[in-house]
């Protein structure tokens, strides 16, 4: 009897000492899910050199900026006066009846009035206002997109620690499941019971390793560099800032690109229709030559010689005055002062999702870290406590291992979307930082003056 009690005592302190070590490796990994992958083989990123390569590589800024220069370069075209013309003229060229001749030359040169120019420079300079206002609504777009990504792939790794750690526990429950079942302290069913948890595992690392693989060539696209090597991210999930509804909601009303972008769409609107206007008025059109008369004078007999002439004149705006350019001008000033309140409408309507996507996000967070997570692990201690006391079947400890590695990916994933709404309502709501940049309404402000002008000329 006295040896047989021995060998109760010595399976039981076997069963304990596997079940301490399995709960020391577990608590270790249940206390440090914030923590990197320690390998130290893989350089470290932080979001500032992420946001630095994406303002430095992303092609959709380059765009934007192009469209600045093009704006410029249109505002100077619009203020050059018209060339001058100069010509050859020549009549009775073979001398007629008098032996004569005409021929010499001519300068002609139209005068723009009705301010049509300085007119046409405004609509221009406007459109420069687009397209910094276009500017600026790109790189928000930009820095919002690696934002919402950095964080995404930060949660990514840290999705990905996880599941390796709980993969290694589950490997080591199985072996533990092995070494008591060898001394008669676990049956068949619990061995079975944490194989399957084991291989449940090993697919769920299996897919963190291909999100965060994915998530990480997204963010590497956005800034630009495609075949950026996959690093570690140096950043804190669980720091997440405070918002004020209304106090955010005035601020991105007030400060959106995209509202400075439709305000200055309604100024070069407004002075498009100016313009148009304008364009009736007519311009004065001088014309000045000399040539040599070969003609000889009836009284003298000598050649006429060299004579003069000037020519002045302006187009009548009898048929065409410019009404469908005028009307078509006046449309375009209504559309745009409609899309200022479309703009902020839409932005309204996205806002409030958000911000109760980042207020769901955040309370959940709360929860999970201060109520929901000491729960579950405590829940996890009592089981393994009974069941090295032999009140609790081995299964039940695997399950609430499970339940408590699944509640802090839950709680990794919460802090993911308080994060990602964070993000986009901090960057006005400017959308993907690969869509290209808004394109200005400005070539047909600067155009206008040039087809109609040349229209009522050749009426």
């Amino acid at each position: 009897m006295a040896a047989k009690s021995s060998t109760i005592e010595t399976k039981c302190a076997m069963q304990r000492i596997a079940l301490g070590l399995a709960a020391i490796v577990f608590f270790s990994a249940s206390t440090l899910i914030a923590q990197e992958d320690p390998k130290p083989a893989q350089p470290t990123l932080k979001l500032a050199d992420l946001e630095q390569m994406a303002l430095q590589n992303n092609p959709t800024l380059s765009q934007a900026q192009a469209q600045i220069r093009s704006a410029a370069g249109r505002m100077r075209q619009a203020g050059l006066y018209p060339n001058p013309t100069i010509g050859y003229r020549g009549d009775e060229i073979r001398g007629g009846s008098f032996g004569g001749g005409e021929q010499g030359f001519f300068v002609s040169q139209e005068i723009m009035l009705g301010g049509k120019l300085a007119a046409a420079k405004k609509v221009a300079q406007q459109e420069g206002l687009q397209a910094n206002a276009s500017l600026d609504e790109q790189r928000y777009k930009i820095l919002s997109t690696v934002r919402t990504l950095f964080y995404d792939a930060l949660a990514a790794q840290q999705m990905l620690n996880l599941r390796r750690r709980l993969s290694e526990l589950a490997n080591d429950a199985v072996q533990t499941s092995y070494q008591l079942a060898n001394v008669g302290q676990a049956d068949q069913p619990d061995v079975l019971q944490a194989e399957v948890e084991a291989r449940l595992v090993a697919l769920e690392v299996v897919k963190a390793e291909e999100e965060d693989r994915a998530v990480w060539s997204q963010l590497a696209t956005v800034a630009g560099k495609p075949d950026l090597p996959v690093s570690r991210l140096d950043g804190n999930l669980e720091e997440l800032p405070q918002m004020d509804h209304d106090q955010l909601l005035e601020k991105v009303l007030r400060e959106s690109p995209a509202v400075r972008r439709a305000q200055a769409e309604l100024a070069r609107a407004e002075a498009a229709l100016s313009l148009a206007h304008k364009i009736p008025i007519p311009d004065l059109q001088l014309r000045a030559g000399l040539q040599q008369d070969r003609e000889r004078n009836e009284l003298s007999g000598r050649s006429v010689g060299l004579i003069g002439s000037v020519e002045a004149g302006v187009q009548i705006p009898i048929f065409n005055r410019n009404q469908g350019n005028t009307q078509a001008a006046q449309a375009d000033v209504e559309r745009a002062r409609q899309e200022i309140v479309r703009v902020q409408l839409q932005i309204r309507g996205q806002f409030a999702p958000i911000f109760a996507q980042y207020s769901t996000a955040r309370a959940t967070a709360e929860s999970y870290r201060h109520d929901i997570l000491p729960r579950a692990e405590k829940a996890y201690y009592l089981y393994k406590k009974k069941y090295q006391e032999m009140q609790a079947a081995y299964p039940q400890v695997l399950v609430s291992q499970r339940t408590l590695f699944q509640l802090q990916a839950d709680y990794v994933r919460s802090l993911q979307s308080a994060w990602t709404g964070w993000v986009v309502i901090n960057g006005f709501i400017a959308g993907d930082g690969l869509s290209g940049p808004q394109p200005i309404g400005g070539t047909a402000g600067i155009a206008t003056i040039v087809s109609q002008q040349q229209s009522m000329e050749q009426r």
